[in-house]
């Protein structure tokens, strides 16, 4: 009896620049031997049972496993020089891959064509395997098996459940049994190569000097240009394979003994494919059932292997088997065949002693579990909606598949969408503040520009006007009251004036003057406004500060300017009864926030976004410069600040108003 403790190579990998983050091959792992990591899935070979699943089920052939055809091609290209002799040992389900030859003999012929000196069915391995399993289970009612021709499901039983090892089928595999047949008759110098649907056969054992796939042997056979219609027949080398052929379809170990299939008489629970034979398993460790065996395939029956070129058709894969078979049966000898079968029997060990090889997990608490949880989003058990589209169950495995490092938060679909939403709503916001900061450029150049523009000309034009008012009021001094001429000088002089304050306010407009920080109450500010302005008796004045002793360190002048010119506008916007203005102040975001409010006409909408323009005005002519408005923006940026506007000014839409806000930062000024 020969012990088994393998190391296991990573046959299967991942292509990178092909891997789509789909996450479909942790889904379709049934050890979880996946790891994302940057977006990437990485397979871990202490985990894998290399069953292939990813590699079946990845539609960007992002997942791809060692080839050994070239090796094979190698020893069959150099046998004659090395005088080696080389056997191919073909597995059962060939007529599901190679339906497109004629007869198996053609098939055959193909073989020796490509090089091998002798071909041999795995089918008579499986007989070997069947009986013995029969003969097992005959004399040891007391121990349960599970059927260990898989070598998958051997991996899975002894990463996984390694308290089920002893469990696992002490007889080697139809491939192994085969081998020391062809290594006892014809001489262990002999090169045994495999020819399989199963990848995983790769990595069981090392009697087998070689093994192949039916895709790699394809590619041989294209390599070697060999034209199948044109080879000569020839058949499998003894000794043959009965029943066994039957091996790779569904519930085939039971077929090839001729075990009762009947579910009230049979005492094998067979299960196959990756969710049907892990809860098989399951319940078998858990002791749900009484005595019964288990008979298990990773895949859908060996037909379905991942080394196989298509996995569609497997009814049709089926039923060439089962054709194959029949055709087999009819012409077989059994007498030959039964005499085969009873000196290997005597006279070949199949056994085989596995050992555990158990999977040293991290056993998160429940602390730790919660809390990833929760930075999934999932606060509360209905959070949880355990969707699969992480490639986990639930919420819950996924948790614990972060915590021990084979999972990112990222491949949490709900989580990642609500990530993204939160992105795009912040990226909006930083949109609109970019916007908001360009169009202050803008009107800060433009301001800038008109500010140079407008202290030249007031410079220009401040002493010649300087003359006319001087000797216009003169002359309406010197003018007797009775003078018709006495109403046209009063005309030039009010006129003159006007264009004193038109230069007046140009020059507080292009003013560069510094901000001469001060702290003052914003309660005495409110107050010298209000007091600097005439208030009509139909509006009232209200004043809302918090906290009421709120003071601020700003450049008292000039924001008094701000607020006075803000409640003249109020003023000129109010013309109805009832009238109302409100000057507001609070902190709020590290900024000291005021806003004059009145209930007066409003600003249309065509025009908010040209209020604060040099010379724009909605006044009538004689009763606004335009300057007003520009000069507070002018302040309010020289404090560092930012000043905005709402305001309705369509009945239909509710009362009109307008409101501004000013914006200061607080931490300006000593």
């Amino acid at each position: 009896m020969e012990a088994l403790n393998l190391e296991y190579h990573q046959l299967v990998f991942t292509v990178q620049n092909r891997c789509k983050v789909c996450y479909t091959c942790v889904r379709e792992c049934p050890a979880k031997a996946i790891r994302i990591f940057n977006g990437q899935a990485d397979i871990l070979p202490d985990r894998c049972i290399t069953c292939g699943n990813c590699i079946k089920v990845c539609s960007q052939g992002a997942k791809d496993y060692i080839k050994h055809s070239d090796e094979v091609y190698e020893i069959l290209q150099t046998k004659s020089q090395t005088n080696v002799k080389v056997a191919a040992l073909v597995a059962p389900s060939f007529p599901s891959e190679f339906s497109d030859f004629k007869t198996h003999q053609n098939f055959v012929g193909v073989l020796k064509q490509l090089g091998f000196d002798y071909v041999f069915e795995v089918a008579f391995g499986a007989d070997l395997v069947a009986h013995t399993f029969k003969n097992l289970i005959s004399n040891d009612c007391d121990m349960q098996y599970i059927t260990s021709d898989c070598p998958a499901i051997v991996k899975f039983v002894r990463k996984y459940y390694s308290e089920l090892t002893d469990n696992l089928l002490p007889i080697c595999s139809p491939m192994n049994a085969m081998n020391r047949v062809v290594k006892t008759m014809l001489d262990n110098d002999v090169k045994t190569v495999f020819i399989c649907p199963c990848i995983a056969k790769k990595d069981d054992w090392d009697e087998v000097d070689y093994k192949i796939t039916y895709r790699e042997l394809r590619s041989l056979l294209q390599k070697q240009n060999i034209n199948k219609n044109l080879i000569q027949p020839a058949n499998f080398d003894p000794p043959y394979g009965g029943l066994g052929a039957i091996f790779p379809v569904s519930r085939g170990l039971i077929q090839t003994v001729d075990i009762d299939d009947k579910l009230y008489k049979s005492n094998i629970i067979a299960a196959e494919g990756r969710e049907d034979f892990q809860e098989a398993l399951k319940e078998f460790y858990s002791k749900t059932w009484g005595e019964e065996h288990l008979e298990l395939l990773c895949c859908d029956g060996c037909i379905m292997g991942p080394g196989t070129t298509s996995l569609s058709n497997r009814f049709a894969k089926e039923a060439f088997v089962s054709n194959y078979v029949k055709r087999k049966l009819k012409n077989i000898d059994w007498e030959q065949w039964q005499n085969d079968l009873n000196y290997w029997l005597e006279n070949l060990d199949l056994s085989v002693n596995y050992t555990p090889t158990p999977i040293v997990d991290i056993i998160p608490s429940e602390d730790e579990i919660r809390s990833v949880l929760i930075e999934l989003g999932k606060t509360t058990s209905d959070d949880e909606l355990n969707c699969g589209a992480c490639g986990y169950n639930s919420c819950r495995e996924h948790a614990i598949a972060i915590i021990k490092g084979l999972a990112e938060t990222e491949m949490c679909l709900p989580y990642t969408i609500d990530r993204l939403h939160s992105l795009l709503e912040e990226l909006n916001i930083s949109n609109k503040e970019l916007q908001d900061a360009q169009e202050a450029l803008k009107k800060t150049e433009k301001l800038a520009t008109m500010g140079q523009l407008s202290a030249g000309i007031a410079h220009e034009l401040n002493n010649p006007l300087g003359v006319i008012i001087m000797y216009a009021n003169i002359l309406f001094d010197e003018c007797p009251p009775d003078d018709p001429k006495r109403k046209d000088l009063e005309m030039i002089v009010s006129q003159a004036e006007r264009c004193r304050q038109i230069v007046k306010g140009l020059l507080n407009f292009a003013r560069k003057n510094q901000v001469q920080y001060e702290k003052i109450s914003i309660e005495d500010l409110f107050n010298k406004a209000v007091n600097s302005v005439v208030i009509p008796e139909h509006i009232k004045v209200k004043i809302n500060i918090i906290p009421p002793n709120l003071e601020a360190n700003i450049d008292v002048e000039q924001m008094l300017q701000v607020i006075t010119n803000l409640i003249q506008n109020s003023i000129d916007a109010i013309n109805h009864n009832n009238g109302e203005i409100i000057l507001e102040a609070q902190t709020k975001d590290n900024y000291l926030v005021m806003s004059v409010y009145d209930n007066g006409i409003g600003i249309p909408n065509n025009n908010l976004s040209k209020i604060f323009e040099p010379f724009f005005t909605t006044k009538p002519v004689g009763k606004g410069t335009g300057l007003g408005l520009a000069t507070v923006y002018g302040i309010i940026k020289m404090h560092k600040g930012k000043i905005e506007v709402e305001s309705n000014a369509d009945p239909t839409k509710g009362p009109t108003y307008t409101k501004f806000y000013i914006f200061i930062p607080q931490s300006k000024g000593k």
